[in-house]
Order: C-alpha cells, then structure tokens, then sequence
C-alpha cells in the first residue's frame, strides 16, 4: 500500500511527490496524459508571468535563456525534475474510481493499453487534477462543430481566416493580438463593455489601440447565440438585436473550470457559491479524512488566485501533516 496516490502530474502535483521523497512517503502520481500535460494547452510560444524562481520545485534551479521562462523550458524543466527526484509518474493512467477500502483508499487507473484498470491502495489521496481539461462551455448550438476551439496553441493555421475570438481576458486577448500580427481578420466578443480588468498590463494598449485603429473588430455587451458552419450569430445585451459575423474559425477562449465530479464522489463537500471543495488550508486535507487538494483546486471557480508560484507550496503542507499524524493502532493493539 502506498503513503500517497496523487491524482494529477502537473507542476503541483510534482511538488507533492518531491515532498513526498523529502518526508520518505512512498508515493505515486496518476496521469491521464503525460507530465504536466496543462503546459500542453498553453500557446505554442508563450512566455510565463512568473519568474523561473517562482516556478522552481524542491530547490532544483530553473535555468532560462531569458529573465522569464517559455513554455519549451517549463517543460523540459518539470520532466527534469520527475527525473531527478525519481517520481513514480504513471503517465496516461486515468483514475475513473476511488472508494475506501481497508486503512485507505482503492483507485481504479485506466490505461488505453490494458483492458483491466490498475488498482492501487494507499493510505491518503491527493487530487492535483487543476482544470485545463474542462473549459466553460458556451453551451449554443454548433459548439461541437470542427471549426470550433476552446484551445488556442498557435496563430499561424489561421492566417487570411476570419477568426471570431470570444473572451476578454488574458487568453483571448494574447490570441487576438497574435492573430492579428500573422494576418488573420479578427473578431472579438466580449460580455462587457471593455477587456478584464485582469489583462496584462504591457499588452492592454496593445489591443486598445489595434481596437481603435479597426484592424480589430470588437462586439462589447454581446454573446455568442448559435455557431454555424461558416458565420456566428452574435446577440447584444444593449440593444437585443442580432447579427451574423462570418467565421472560418471560432475560438471560444472563455476560461476553465475544475471537474469536481470524481472528488463528490469520494464524499468531499464543495461550496456551491465559491466553486471551493471543503478543506483546512493549513494542511490541505478535506472534510473527508485522508483525501487532500493541491494546486487551483483549492481556488474554486476563481482560478486567479492560485498558481504554480503559490501551488507548489501545497506539498509541504500535505506531507507535514501526514507525517506528524500519529500512527494507527491495530485493533486489540
């Protein structure tokens, strides 16, 4: 039986598994992709906020050619870390099932390459799931259709296309710009009158300035109402009417949310409002004695308030705790 299963291979679900190794747990992290598949989704050459130093897991330093990392460098830099610390990363291992089961939990670990699930036992269960694989759907007729996107990974398929980008945060912004930097005709819908308040800074003026020149059309106070093989149709809350922008490609850049549906059913308690699975901060432990959270989980439907620079502290809490609980008496013990 293991000390530790950690659901999740993504920068914070390494940094349990580092301090796992620090604290002797024996410990294991299922994947249903590869490590740290989230960077995977992010823009083919994006460049992260953070600073390397803030991205760093166990100490182990995090070189860059430039004061802030790419996504090329983070990859190669977790890899590197699950290597030197000789995780145990069960890649492409998706945990469909946790129950209890004696002292512990029993998880059920798909693999596309065995008919049988895996079963694994061990004695605490952290989720590390973050939420990259589950976008917040539009939720309009044509959303499934093939020329729709809820990821962006790089401008250049979409150059000469008409592109209809929904979103005003970071995400769709970034992807806006670019776009319109490879020659791609770019719409942007957005709900409100004007971009998040949480757009980066240094590229604000940036996409103002392409808004009021035309070289980027915006529908402010409006949504997207149906998606059709070649144009969207497009409502505006201010004046209610409706009209028909023609689109090639759609990419619905609305942000993610976390998929909780796996930890309801281990009995976790979540705060309908907040989005936040019920825990005690200081150890990560849940309502449910045994099973933690780490990473974004904890910050429930506001995904801004936890990131790897804050996340990757979450491994230290888990294992301290569980190191300083004391020991389980046998029965007639």
């Amino acid at each position: 039986m293991l000390d530790l299963a950690v659901i999740g291979a993504g920068p914070c679900g390494l940094a349990v598994g580092v301090a796992a190794k620090r604290t002797h747990l024996t410990c294991a992290l299922f994947d249903k992709g590869p490590v740290v598949a989230s960077l995977l989704r992010y823009p083919l050459y994006m460049t992260f906020f953070s600073t390397p130093e803030k991205l760093e897991i166990g100490g182990v330093p995090f070189v860059t050619a430039g004061d802030k990392p790419t996504r090329r460098e983070g990859l190669t830099y977790y890899r590197k870390v699950a290597e030197y610390f000789e995780l145990d990363v069960r890649q492409y291992h998706e945990v469909r099932g946790v129950t209890r089961a004696h002292e512990g939990f029993e998880l059920a670990a798909h693999h596309p390459g065995t008919r049988e699930p895996e079963r694994v036992l061990a004695r605490h269960v952290i989720f590390a799931t973050g939420y990259f694989e589950s976008p917040n759907l539009l939720g309009v007729p044509g959303e499934s259709l093939p020329h729709v996107s809820h990821y962006y990974v790089e401008a250049h398929p979409y150059w000469q296309e008409r592109v209809l980008v929904v979103g005003g945060g970071n995400s769709a912004v970034e992807a806006a710009l670019e776009l319109h930097r490879v020659g791609a005709r770019v719409t942007v819908v957005h709900l409100f009158e004007q971009f998040d308040r949480g757009v980066k800074p240094w590229i604000l003026p940036d996409i103002v300035n392409r808004v009021k020149d035309g070289s980027i059309a915006v529908r402010w106070c409006s949504r997207v109402a149906e998606i059709r093989p070649a144009e969207v149709v497009i409502h505006s809350t201010a004046t209610q009417r409706e009209e028909i922008v023609p689109a090639d490609f759609v990419l619905a850049l609305t942000g993610y949310r976390a998929d909780l549906a796996l930890l309801r059913s281990v009995g976790v308690d979540v705060d309908p409002a907040s989005g936040v699975p019920h825990h005690t901060p200081a150890t990560m432990e849940t309502n449910v004695g045994g099973v933690y959270i780490a990473g974004v989980l904890a910050s429930g439907l506001d995904a801004n308030k936890i990131f790897i620079e804050n996340g990757r502290e979450h491994g230290d809490r888990i294992c301290d705790a569980i190191k300083s609980k004391p020991p389980r008496v046998a029965p007639g013990g």
